[in-house]
């Protein structure tokens, strides 16, 4: 991912990121320097927060990356998967129904979520619900659209 631009974000935008991810996900975000980088070839945007890329915009919607919801583990709108979907999951792959063994009940259609894996709590990928949160899990359809995973190129991106 090549970058376009960097630069360092206003306290009144630090402070929208800051409260959109503690609304959705829970989490208190903390760092001292937040920059947003924009790519040449990708419309997604980037913030680093004290050099780590741990925010990423969706539709003009901040949400963690999945390194961020590793280093500061969401506390809602998270989507549960069994150990049988985490390779999938991993690469990539919209999250089906029978995979699911546990989603927040106040997650919305359109919600942006952390889909982490049932064992050891971490997460996988970074999706958009298409479904409520009661309705995610059971036996059939695609539930999530998987946005960010690990090992796409957002993960193993370097600055």
């Amino acid at each position: 991912m090549q970058v376009k631009s960097r630069h360092h974000l206003r306290s009144d935008e630090i402070k929208r990121i800051k409260e959109s991810v503690a609304d959705s996900l829970g989490v208190d975000l903390d760092g001292d320097a937040f920059e947003r980088v924009e790519f040449v070839d990708d419309d997604t945007d980037l913030v680093l927060v004290d050099g780590e890329p741990l925010v990423v915009y969706f539709d003009d919607e901040p949400i963690l990356t999945v390194r961020g919801a590793n280093e500061f583990p969401p506390e809602r709108n998270v989507v549960t998967v069994d150990a049988g979907a985490v390779s999938f999951v991993s690469d990539g792959a919209d999250v089906m129904r029978p995979g699911i063994v546990e989603a927040d009940e106040s997650i919305a259609a359109g919600d942006l979520v952390a889909i982490a894996e049932e064992t050891h709590g971490k997460v996988l990928a970074v999706g958009r619900a298409l479904e409520d949160g009661a309705d995610l899990v059971g036996d059939s359809g695609k539930v999530v659209e998987s946005l960010h995973h690990v090992g796409d190129d957002l993960y193993t991106a370097t600055f």
